[in-house]
This record gives C-alpha cells, sequence and structure tokens, in this order.
C-alpha cells in the first residue's frame, strides 16, 4: 500500500445513517411547524459540522434555541439508535481490523459529535482501532472546508500528501481534495443525486468495501 494512514468519514462511509439523519430532519422542523425546504443544505457558509450546522439551522429558521441546546436535541432524538443499532457497512469492520493489522494509523473525521461517533463505533467493536478522531462539535470549519482532515493528519503526524480519505459524499471529496490528500468513494445511497460529481472529483470510486479493499491494495 502506498498510503501511511487512512482516514474514513463516518456516516454514510463507516455506518449506514443517513436516513436517520433525513428523518431527524423532518422531526426537528416539523416539530416547530416549519417545513423542511428543498435546499437545505445547498448553503452551508461554515461547512457541514455537527456545531456549525446547528448555528446554521438557528439561523436560517430564526429559531430560539442556542446551537448548543439544539445539538443535544438532534443527539437525543438519534443516541439510542447510534449506541444500539446503527450498523457498520458491509465489509467496512474488515476492512479496518485489516489496515490495523498491517500497522496502518487509522483516523476518523466525521462532521458528526465525538459523542454519536463514539457510541455507533464502540457498539459495532471498532472504535479503539481509531488513534485520530476529529469530530463536528470541535470549533472549527466543516466539510467542504479541509479543517477536519488537516487536523487528523496533525494528529498522525502524516503529512497530507500521504493521507487517503475515504468519504461517500460530495462535501466529503471536496474537505479531502481541498486538504491535498487523496479522496476514495464509496457508495452511498444517499448521495446518489451527485454521484457523477463524486465520480469527477474523486481519485477512485468504489461501489463497495470489497472494491475499496482492492483500491487500496490490501
Amino acid at each position: 500500500m502506498k498510503f501511511r494512514a487512512v482516514i474514513f468519514d463516518l456516516d454514510g462511509t463507516l455506518i449506514d445513517s443517513m436516513g436517520l439523519w433525513r428523518q431527524v430532519d423532518q422531526d426537528f422542523l416539523s416539530k416547530r411547524e416549519i417545513p423542511v425546504p428543498r435546499d437545505l443544505f445547498d448553503h452551508l457558509p461554515q461547512g457541514n459540522s455537527f456545531i456549525k450546522t446547528a448555528q446554521y439551522f438557528k439561523d436560517r429558521f430564526g429559531l430560539p434555541d442556542s446551537a448548543e441546546s439544539i445539538m443535544r436535541e438532534w443527539t437525543e432524538m438519534v443516541g439510542w439508535h447510534y449506541e444500539h443499532d446503527v450498523k457498520l457497512k458491509p465489509g467496512a469492520q474488515q476492512l479496518v481490523l485489516t489496515l490495523h493489522d498491517a500497522r496502518i494509523p487509522l483516523g476518523l473525521g466525521t462532521s458528526n459529535s465525538y459523542e454519536l461517533a463514539r457510541k455507533a463505533l464502540t457498539q459495532n467493536g471498532i472504535w479503539n482501532f481509531f488513534s485520530s478522531v476529529v469530530t463536528g462539535d470541535a470549533h472549527m470549519l466543516g466539510k467542504p472546508f479541509p479543517d477536519i482532515y488537516l487536523q487528523n493528519a496533525r494528529e498522525l503526524q502524516i503529512p497530507p500528501e500521504h493521507c487517503v480519505v475515504v468519504e461517500d459524499t460530495l462535501t466529503g471529496i471536496q474537505a479531502a481534495k481541498a486538504a491535498g490528500m487523496t479522496a476514495f468513494a464509496v457508495y452511498d445511497a444517499d448521495s446518489e443525486e451527485w454521484l457523477q460529481q463524486i465520480k469527477d472529483l474523486a481519485d477512485s470510486f468504489a461501489q463497495d468495501y470489497n472494491q475499496l479493499r482492492a483500491l487500496l491494495e490490501i
């Protein structure tokens, strides 16, 4: 393998959770009698991290809630699922274990919160394999900005050009490329609308974890 570190996104990449978040958007806004706009996530000025998205919801919809209370509400809405029944994508666990056994440093770079990332990966048995965990509740710009992945590289002590990022979304691929890293896209149905753009921008595309394993030469 020609790369010295592999950094994984979480939602839609390692775990099958994007449908859960679509429901959160619906339930959160419906509770406030606000229809879900079609362009809900088209204009996130500071990226899509957990804290920046909460602030965006507050600002866009004029909510009296603080960003912190919005994050707490979202966490309460999905926390049980992340701790009990959110599953890894098929083949994800075996690839993580194989990379770990090969002594390849692993990072997690997610727009989600530390608490939810820990819950999901702990109950799926792979939390302790990540040497760097950078999450979207830290005060930094979210994806498509490169900040999360650059922090992973600093913590892993591996230059960005020697890191490969595994992502499922267009904004994630944009973040990886902006960080100067190699970007491998893996398919998730939630990103079907942007699939061609993802394929065009990513260095390589995998339909599933079997193809991803081949791309990583593991």
